[in-house]
């Protein structure tokens, strides 16, 4: 929703950045230090942005973000490392040649069972919902969320993602747990 004076897609946004990078408040600051510009990253939707109202406008909305000047996109977090695949399969097939980089975010909870489908529309594994019902408490589900990161982690790696992104949400020692199995 457009505020007043605001942009009401994030397309306009990143015009909006463009503009600024090339503009003579980026050609000041060049001359008098060692900024060189912003990188621009927008945000793309393995499963589609919950207002979208299908996968195909979805990514069209990301090419519109791509072709104003974004340098990156990060997914929206997901738990199917096939949609994230299958994602950038059809995001390269209209054009998006930007990098691609893979969100995730380690279940913790049990309640995430219900919120996170619900708030970010995303599909939970059948095995991951399995798992973590079986578990005896959050501890579990803690434990249950780091292992399948670092599975989904180590198969993107293999499939030679750009680099991977993690959701904290303020918790970070499950990620430094994730990272330290990993690297």
């Amino acid at each position: 929703m457009r505020t007043q004076g605001g942009n009401a897609y994030a397309s306009e946004l990143v015009e909006q950045i463009q503009k600024f990078n090339g503009g003579e408040f980026l050609h000041q600051k060049m001359e008098n230090s060692s900024f060189d510009g912003f990188c621009i990253g927008v945000a793309g939707y393995p499963e589609k942005h919950l207002e979208a109202p299908s996968k195909k406008s979805d990514l069209e909305n990301l090419k519109l973000k791509v072709d104003a000047g974004a340098d990156y996109v990060v997914t929206q977090m997901f738990f199917d490392n096939q949609k994230y695949f299958d994602f950038v399969k059809s995001a390269r097939e209209i054009g998006i040649d930007v990098p691609i980089i893979p969100g995730i975010k380690p279940l913790s909870i049990k309640k995430h069972l219900q919120v996170l489908p619900q708030i970010f529309s995303l599909d939970l594994p059948d095995q991951l919902i399995s798992e973590v019902v079986k578990a005896k408490d959050n501890d579990a589900v803690r434990e249950i969320g780091i292992q399948w990161a670092i599975q989904q982690s180590k198969e993107l790696m293999a499939a030679g993602v750009p680099t991977l992104h993690y959701y904290s949400m303020g918790k970070s020692d499950n990620i430094y747990k994730i990272a330290k199995a990993l690297f």
